[in-house]
């Protein structure tokens, strides 16, 4: 019976002739890629990811200042787009403002609604001292008036939902083709509050109301504080003072 051959490996992620044959034969694994190259590659994507998405988000006016930097056809094709991307938005926004609802009412202010468009509701606390409530009171003022096309509403918890806790608000609904797609009970899964426009945005983002492109989305440098209430310092509230406990009682 023949014995194996022990062949010599000095170092088998060496380039060398010999590791090549042993390659080839199945005697030592293939070499792995480089991370180098890899890393490279990935670069290459990113920067090619970056030039492609250049104007992503930049206004008409900011367009025009790009004459003498981009390709002529290229931008006039590129503004044309965002002109359309602009009247698309402004004949759905057709809200504009927070609706307060009626119990009687909900199913076709908010289920039937839902399959036009995204419907947000805050059910809101039954007294006026939780101050995330009226935090979000006031930010739900401001994103009807900037998001037309999604329909903001408003509701007392209790009014909603027979024996709702205050402790459990404010609490977002969002509806979307008839169905509760997203629930936030406190703001404590945003930024407290803190929380402001952008954390806001985000959410609707996140649940595909917002495209992460919309030119009307909040610029990085005012992300945070963008009411009046956000910049405040940090108050406790009823809810975050509560146990970790957040489902509906």
């Amino acid at each position: 019976m023949d014995k194996p051959v022990n062949v010599p490996i000095d170092n088998p992620d060496a380039d060398t002739e010999w590791n090549d044959i042993l390659r080839k034969h199945g005697i030592i694994p293939e070499k792995p890629p480089s991370p180098t190259s890899l890393i490279e590659e990935a670069l290459a994507e990113a920067r090619k990811q970056a030039h492609d998405n250049r104007l992503e988000g930049k206004g008409l006016d900011e367009l025009d200042e790009l004459e003498d930097e981009e390709d002529a056809e290229f931008l006039e094709s590129y503004r044309k787009q965002r002109m359309a991307e602009l009247s698309t938005i402004s004949r759905a926004s057709v809200f504009n403002q927070v609706y307060p609802l009626q119990k009687p009412d909900y199913s076709r202010d908010v289920t039937d609604a839902s399959r036009k468009a995204y419907v947000l509701v805050h059910l809101t606390a039954s007294l006026g001292t939780n101050v995330e409530s009226r935090l979000l009171t006031e930010l739900w003022r401001e994103m009807a008036r900037k998001y037309g096309d999604i329909k903001f509403c408003e509701m007392k918890g209790d009014m909603c939902i027979e024996g709702y806790p205050d402790k459990n608000t404010p609490t977002i609904l969002i509806y979307h083709e008839g169905d509760i797609r997203r629930q936030v009970i406190t703001l404590r899964e945003l930024a407290g509050s803190k929380t402001g426009i952008k954390d806001l945005e985000n959410l609707l983002i996140e649940v595909g109301a917002l495209n992460a492109n919309d030119s009307r989305l909040t610029d990085s440098s005012s992300r945070n504080g963008s009411s009046v209430f956000a910049s405040r310092q940090s108050v406790p509230t009823a809810a975050s003072t509560q146990d970790d406990e957040d489902d509906w009682d």
